[in-house]
C-alpha cells in the first residue's frame, strides 16, 4: 500500500513540550487551540497532516502531584501513561470543531527496525490519511525499552516523515529557529534562515538540551532535520508562537530555519543504521579501505581495519573512522569486537570460520 499523495502531499508537524505546556507542566489550551486552527487550515489547503505531539510526561506530572520531572525510567513511563491520554483527548477535542477527526498512533523503534512492522505502520498511517483522519503520533513511552528508544520526538518525527514519504517536516519549538549562538544569552545571535547541509560546525552551534520540561533541544531538532534531509524531505524549524507558522512553512515562505533536502534519498533500513541506532564502538580503517568504501561502494574487509575500539557483538552499529580520525561511515558489523581484533589486517583467504566482510556494503552508510 502506498501512502496517499493526493493534494499537496503529506506534512509532518512536530511540536515540542515547552510549546504545549506552561511552566508548571499543565496543558496550555491556548497553544493547543492555535495549533488546531493551523493544522485545520493546512488540511483545507490540500495537505495531509500528521502531528507528532510531545508533552505526555509533562502533562502527567500535575495530576500525580509531582513537583518536578522524574529522573528514573519506570516513573517516567508511569507518568507518561497518565499524561498521554489526557494530552491526546484535549487535542482531539480542540480539532473536532474544525471537522477534524484525530486518531492516536503510538510507535516504538521496533516499528522501524523490522521490515514487517515498518510496512504495517506505513499502511496504518496511510489508511488513516485516506480516511481523512489526522494521526497524532507519539513514542510508546509506557513500554519503550530504555536500551532502544527514540529518546525524543524530534527524531521520531523525522523517521515518520520518511515512513509516509512526506514532502515537509515542520518542527515547532519555543525559539525562532537555529541561531549563530544561543539567543537567550547572546544578544548578537542572528537567525540562520537557510541550511544547505548539516555539518559539524552547525551541530556545534546547536548546543545541548533545551527546557527542563522537554527531552530535546536545538541539537535534537537539527539532528531530526538532518535525518529528514537524508530522506529527501525539506525541514523547517520555527517558533510555535509565530502566527500562521504552519501555512508559512508549507508555502516555503521565510520563517525560522529551512534545511534543504538532499537529492538522493536513503532507504528506511540505511536511514535507521545511520541515524537511529546508537554506535557501540568504532573501527579505524586505512586509506585504501576508506577509498573502497566511499568511491567503489565496497564492503569493509578485515584486511583494511587497523584498530577496533569498544566491545560489541555481531550486528552492533559502529562508526567507521579514517586515517585522519574522522568518522565517515556507519554500519552493522558481521563480527563481534573480539573476532574483528583477531582478524584485522588479514586477507579473507587467511581467515577461517568467519564472515568474509567485517561490514557488508548493504549494512554500511557513507556519511561524508
Amino acid at each position: 500500500m502506498t501512502v496517499v499523495q493526493q493534494g499537496k502531499g503529506v506534512a509532518i508537524v512536530k511540536i515540542g513540550t515547552s510549546s504545549v505546556t506552561d511552566h508548571d507542566g499543565r496543558i496550555d489550551d491556548a497553544a493547543l487551540e492555535k495549533l488546531g486552527q493551523e493544522l485545520s487550515a493546512a488540511r483545507n489547503l490540500g495537505w495531509h497532516v500528521v502531528l507528532v505531539l510531545s508533552g505526555a510526561v509533562a502533562a502527567g506530572i500535575p495530576p500525580l502531584g509531582l513537583s518536578e520531572r522524574p529522573a528514573d525510567v519506570k516513573t517516567l513511563q508511569a507518568v507518561a501513561a497518565v499524561g498521554q491520554p489526557r494530552l491526546f483527548a484535549r487535542m482531539a477535542e480542540l480539532l473536532a470543531p474544525h471537522g477534524v477527526v484525530a486518531g492516536q498512533v503510538l510507535l516504538d523503534p521496533y516499528d522501524f527496525l523490522h521490515r514487517s512492522q515498518y510496512l504495517h505502520a506505513r499502511d496504518t498511517l496511510g489508511r488513516l490519511l485516506e480516511l481523512g483522519v489526522l494521526p497524532i503520533v507519539n513514542e510508546n513511552d509506557t513500554v519503550a525499552d530504555d536500551e532502544i528508544r527514540f529518546g525524543d520526538n524530534d527524531r521520531l518525527a523525522a523517521l515518520v516523515a520518511h515512513l509516509v514519504n512526506a514532502s515537509v517536516l515542520i518542527i515547532l519549538t519555543d525559539t525562532g529557529g537555529l541561531f549563530t549562538a544561543d539567543p537567550r544569552i547572546d544578544s548578537e545571535a542572528s537567525l540562520i534562515a537557510q541550511v544547505v547541509e548539516v555539518n559539524a560546525a552547525l551541530e556545534a552551534v546547536a548546543g545541548g538540551t533545551g527546557t527542563e520540561r522537554g527531552s530535546g533541544g536545538m541539537a535534537s531538532k537539527l539532528q531530526a532535520a538532518k535525518i529528514a534531509t537524508w530522506s529527501g524531505v525539506r525541514a523547517v524549524i520555527a517558533a510555535a508562537s509565530t502566527q500562521d507558522v504552519v501555512a508559512l512553512a508549507l508555502a516555503g515562505k521565510s520563517v525560522g530555519t529551512t534545511v534543504q533536502p538532499r537529492s538522493d534519498r536513503l532507504g528506511a533500513r540505511k536511514l535507521w543504521i545511520a541515524f537511529a541506532q546508537r554506535a557501540e564502538g568504532r573501527v579505524v580503517v586505512d586509506a585504501g579501505a576508506r577509498t573502497a568504501l566511499i568511491e567503489r561502494n565496497k564492503s569493509l574487509l578485515p584486511a583494511g581495519i587497523v584498530a577496533v575500539e569498544g566491545e560489541f557483538d555481531i550486528d552492533a552499529a559502529v562508526e567507521v573512522v579514517g586515517p585522519d580520525g574522522q568518522t565517515f561511515a556507519k554500519g552493522l558489523v558481521g563480527m563481534g569486537s573480539s573476532a574483528l581484533r583477531a582478524t584485522m589486517g588479514l586477507r579473507s583467504s587467511e581467515i577461517d570460520d568467519q564472515p568474509a566482510a567485517a561490514i557488508h556494503r548493504d549494512d554500511l552508510v557513507v556519511l561524508s
